[in-house]
């Protein structure tokens, strides 16, 4: 069986952010093949020896469970030894990965409804970038004979293929944050933490408490909550309003499902937008350059504290392609940032004799604590942060169960190649709303800048069957209008 045939046959795709799909259509069958593929990969390529420990983790999900059992049969039975981490954040099981040379993986479906679930997988240097993708779909699986019955579920045991949960990584993962922020550096700030049923929750507890900052815990879900940080909820954002009202903190933080995207909120409860929180956390940093896709808030080139920016396409393999790109030129520190507030960091970051390893993979964690030390040295609340950068303003949402391939027909019918066809098509589509087209980004999906500055932006998701609209306008109110009408237009496309 071959991996591409796979994904046709399951509808379990494999991209950017691994295998993903319905977790009905995520057997064990489905995820054994796939895990058996990655590491087959992996050991054709010599990249990793045979009997290599390999990292396993996942995220809150009814069907995590079961997924990683089917993901340790397969490990064993390529004759690597399964290391499972339970129930951390996705980087904390890659930046064990990373430190000691092995592979990994995380099972979650990341900010996606709990009726699906995926594998992100890491190399033993970090994420799988696109050439790896190519390499694993041509990958040939055998399945065991009588493993599996006719439904694809593992027929001698799968809970036994899970060895017990150890806390190596989640611990080194807690003291490198501890390790490099100042003992004491939080302390005095009152700070509200939105659970949820994220796995990042017990992660601030330990490091936020841990830097003396008084931490009361928020919102506790023992059912799945699909928490998404660049779309966010309505419910979220009138939690956090709610819970700052009283003036109990000074601040609100909370990530996805996995804890790879972060989500910030001042004493006001308004959630800072995640490519402002990675200005913010670069500038901390002391980042010199930084790669950031094309949907990312402008404010990055207008703000004038990095020397270089690079843009990139959408995902995280393309950040880290641009990071790799910006240190290939001696430039350093190197970090990248998505507009889902996911913070990566390329190269080490070095300040008064502590030093914070590369983990060039999407962290919540770290975008909190640099907001909230910046705040803190400074004296100053994490609005008045935010308000020292250009005022530019965006907006993201979209439109669920919309089909790929007709949001992919729409835009390939707007971008023919031919500038002034393609202006005119979009005028035609959104000049009543949005006035002249000064010109057209083809990066990735369907960037548009208005004569009067503001930006459109439309892109089908890499991940899920969703259009998703992004907008950028010099006030918050204008921006989420704009976005308001965009998904208007779009649903027409129906």
């Amino acid at each position: 069986m071959y991996i591409g045939d796979l994904m046709n046959e399951s509808g379990v795709g494999f991209g950017t952010s691994g295998a993903r799909g319905l977790a009905a259509a995520m057997t064990d069958q489905v995820c054994y093949a796939y895990t058996a593929g990655f590491l087959g990969y992996l050991l054709a390529a010599g990249a990793v020896r045979p009997g290599v420990d390999v990292g396993l983790a996942g995220d809150l999900r009814p069907s995590t469970g079961r997924i990683l059992a089917a993901c340790a049969r397969a490990v064993r039975d390529l004759g690597c030894q399964p290391r499972h981490f339970g129930r951390i954040p996705s980087p904390a099981v890659a930046a064990w990965g990373i430190a000691h040379g092995c592979p990994s993986l995380m099972v979650t479906g990341s900010h996606i409804p709990d009726d699906r679930n995926g594998i992100k997988f890491n190399l033993p240097t970090g994420e799988v970038l696109k050439a790896d993708e190519a390499g694993i779909r041509a990958q040939a699986v055998t399945l065991p004979a009588g493993l599996f019955d006719a439904a694809g579920t593992l027929a001698d045991g799968a809970p036994s293929a899970l060895p017990i949960a150890e806390s190596a990584a989640y611990d080194d993962y807690v003291r490198r944050y501890l390790d490099f922020f100042p003992a004491g550096c939080l302390r005095g700030w009152r700070i509200g933490s939105y659970e949820h049923s994220s796995v990042a929750r017990e992660a601030y507890w330990d490091i936020l408490t841990g830097l003396g900052a008084q931490v009361t815990r928020l919102g506790f879900a023992e059912r799945f909550i699909p928490v998404d940080t660049e779309a966010i909820r309505p419910e979220d954002v009138t939690l956090a309003r709610d819970w700052a009202a009283g003036g109990a903190f000074d601040a609100l933080v909370s990530a996805d499902g996995d804890g790879d995207r972060p989500l910030v909120a001042d004493a006001a409860g308004t959630w800072l937008r995640g490519d402002i929180a990675g200005i913010l956390c670069a500038r901390q940093l002391g980042v010199s350059a930084v790669a950031t896709p094309v949907s990312s808030n402008t404010a990055v080139e207008r703000c004038g504290a990095f020397a270089q920016v690079l843009r990139t396409r959408i995902g995280s393999p393309f950040v880290i392609e641009g990071m790799r790109q910006l240190r290939a030129q001696g430039l350093a520190p190197v970090a990248g940032y998505e507009a889902n507030g996911g913070f990566l960091l390329e190269t080490p970051i070095r300040c008064e004799g502590r030093t914070l390893a590369a983990l060039p993979t999407r962290d919540a964690v770290l975008v909190a604590l640099s907001l909230l030390q910046a705040a803190a040295q400074q004296g100053r609340s994490l609005s008045a942060l935010a308000e020292d950068l250009p005022g530019r303003f965006t907006h993201s949402d979209r439109i669920r169960d919309f089909p790929t391939a007709v949001s992919q027909a729409h835009i390939a019918a707007l971008t023919s190649g031919d500038m002034a066809h393609d202006i005119q098509a979009v005028e035609a589509l959104f000049g009543r709303h949005f006035g002249p087209v000064f010109g057209i980004d083809c990066t990735d999906g369907l960037r548009i800048t208005f004569t009067s500055g503001e930006i459109a932006h439309l892109r089908p998701s890499g991940n899920a069957p969703e259009l998703r609209a992004y907008t950028e306008a010099d006030s918050p109110e204008r921006a989420a209008r704009m976005n308001a009408i965009c998904l208007e237009v779009l649903g027409g496309w129906r």
